[in-house]
């Protein structure tokens, strides 16, 4: 029998890769219950990913009622939707079935389409009109890819006959029975074919695509009313009260709302964010990516963000790949038992280089091994690729805004990993915080979704829900850290040089 909770709750939907996570909050930020179904990736090819979005959805809703039956009369007043950014579904509008499998925001299928937008000059325009750079990742070469690929596809776009959408669309059309079509600010943002200055689709982008854009759709802010679930998942009519890419949720969820602040989320990749306000902030050296953080009634919130592609993946490729290990645990393990690392560097540039590098040419690199490597200094150098990595990110933040970051948040499977932790801090030489809830995700769009309904008012309210779990302070002497990561440095270039 599950536990009775008087007061109202919130259904908060987190679809993420490699699996689907739905938890129940209450008004006041607690968790009540929660949980997950994995998800499968499929690699038909090299550097391509899939995933059925048919399962995606079966996950969701299994998670769902999963959360919601350890809650006695659970009293619903919302429901929220955060999602993996950048993955593609098109769909019959009409019977809400795939009309092809959801390519993967790691895919890089569509290398050679961003190669020749750069090679004719759109890279500026690109940047500017909606902050990002031509790279794979995103949305706008994967569906372009998708028409080309498939005729039939393209003469059914054309007579609106199929819908277009990042997995949040996916799901609402799913649970409202095809009645909405609509995404919101922050996920239309990350498809390369959005203006985040005018907050609407690019026609010129769409024409260059060759996207027609009867396939899009409607965009929102985060917080607001974007439908009612259909009766038959939840046993009565639910408003979905906000949708939000991922890592914006969790940018919301951690309270990063003032300058010198800054969120890592230890994923399958690595996100950082910092909020830039109102300020619309567009890195002229290409490095980092200018995103809408979130979208409210008192207006639009922009974000500066660094992607590195691999950071949980690698870890899995440890696992599933060399068979390192039989289990993730013993990964942690492995790397206890190793006070250094003797020189053994490992860049997983297992599908490119994300930010702030964006070479999709780049490969994985393992160098400095000897005959007294084991696979102890495999499992440590993955570790810290993945801190190396992030130090990346964040000085290019530092570069493009001018101030200097003094707090890290992190969150996400790795954050709890408090060996891996304390060399982040190390090698950054700056504070890290890890707050009591790392579900930050579902949390950050839970309290969006808190908004729409009333719940909260202002963001000084969701700041007193942050709550500080643990605290690392840099140890390591100065010296140390600029000469470790001067290695690194050299290895990435190594990584980089390897298809010239």
């Amino acid at each position: 029998m599950g536990k009775f909770y008087p007061e109202k709750l919130i259904l908060s939907l987190d679809q993420g890769t490699t699996n689907s996570k739905v938890l129940v909050f209450t008004h006041a930020g607690t968790i009540v219950s929660s949980a997950t179904h994995e998800l499968q990736q499929q690699y038909p090819s090299a550097g391509w990913v899939e995933q059925d979005p048919n399962k995606i959805w079966e996950s969701i809703l299994l998670s769902a009622r999963g959360a919601l039956s350890k809650v006695k009369s659970p009293i619903l007043s919302a429901v929220a939707i955060t999602n993996q950014r950048e993955t593609t579904i098109l769909w019959d509008k009409r019977t809400l079935e795939p009309a092809a499998p959801a390519i993967v925001w790691q895919d890089r299928r569509s290398s050679g389409i961003c190669e020749e937008l750069l090679k004719r000059g759109y890279g500026d325009l690109v940047r500017e009109r909606t902050g990002l750079v031509i790279d794979p990742y995103f949305s706008a070469t994967k569906i372009m890819w998708l028409l080309e690929k498939y005729p039939k596809l393209r003469r059914k776009a054309k007579a609106g006959q199929i819908s277009f959408g990042t997995v949040d669309s996916f799901l609402l059309a799913r649970l409202t029975n095809g009645r909405v079509h609509a995404t919101d600010l922050t996920n239309a943002s990350r498809t390369m074919l959005f203006d985040t200055k005018k907050l609407c689709w690019d026609e010129e982008l769409l024409k260059l695509l060759k996207i027609p854009s009867k396939i899009l759709p409607k965009v929102r802010p985060s917080s607001c009313f974007f439908g009612e679930t259909d009766p038959k998942y939840f046993g009565r009519k639910l408003p979905i009260a906000a949708m939000i890419g991922d890592q914006q949720a969790s940018l919301f969820g951690q309270a990063v709302f003032k300058p010198k602040m800054a969120k890592n989320t230890y994923g399958t990749g690595c996100f950082l964010l910092s909020t830039t306000g109102g300020q619309r902030i567009i890195d002229p050296n290409g490095k980092l990516l200018s995103t809408i953080a979130w979208g409210l009634d008192s207006g639009v919130t922009y974000a500066l963000e660094g992607s590195a592609l691999a950071a949980g993946s690698v870890l899995q490729w440890l696992k599933k790949g060399l068979k390192i290990v039989e289990r993730s645990a013993e990964l942690s393990r492995l790397s206890i038992g190793l006070g250094v690392n003797d020189d053994v560097y490992f860049v997983p540039a297992l599908s490119g280089l994300g930010a702030p590098f964006w070479d999709a040419r780049a490969r994985g690199l393992i160098i400095g091994i000897t005959s007294g490597t084991t696979r102890q200094h495999l499992v440590k150098a993955g570790l810290e690729a993945i801190c190396y990595q992030s130090r990346d990110v964040l000085l290019a933040l530092e570069e493009t805004t001018g101030d200097r970051i003094d707090v890290l948040r992190v969150d996400g499977g790795a954050s709890a990993n408090n060996l891996l932790m304390q060399f982040q801090s190390d090698v950054i030489g700056k504070k890290v915080q890890r707050p009591e809830i790392t579900e930050t995700t579902a949390l950050g769009a839970a309290l969006l979704a808190g908004f729409t309904v009333g719940a909260w008012r202002n963001l000084g309210q969701i700041e007193k829900c942050w709550k500080l779990g643990k605290e690392f302070l840099p140890k390591m002497d100065p010296l140390e850290r600029e000469s470790l990561y001067g290695r690194w440095k050299d290895a990435v270039g190594r990584s980089r040089n390897w298809a010239k």
